[in-house]
């Protein structure tokens, strides 16, 4: 079974623990940063099909990936979320723009 995807730190120990045999490789630099933006995805379309905490929880974990890679934290990711919600506002209130004329 093929699966050249990015996967988990323990994925392969699981599988072992199935009784398989897991052939791994180690990414790095550009090829890393290529295989989190294709988990990101991936992640997302999981999470767009169910719609649950887990899902939401994948998307988080790609993510605290993708700030190490780029030498930040959560931390970082945080207040820049929050300057830009104190600027434009969030979601909260469900507003839907149709158009602007």
């Amino acid at each position: 079974m093929k699966f050249e995807k990015l996967v988990r730190d323990n994925i392969p120990d699981i599988i072992k623990k199935d009784g398989k045999e897991p052939i791994t490789r180690i990414v790095e630099g550009k090829e890393y940063e290529e295989a989190l933006t294709r988990k990101l995805h991936e992640e997302v379309g999981e999470f767009l099909e169910n719609p649950c905490v887990e899902e939401a929880a994948d998307i988080l974990e790609v993510l605290h990936a993708i700030c190490a890679l780029k030498g930040e934290d959560l931390k970082t990711l945080e207040d820049v979320r929050q300057k830009k919600m104190e600027e434009r506002g969030g979601f909260k209130q469900g507003i839907f723009l149709d158009s602007a004329e």
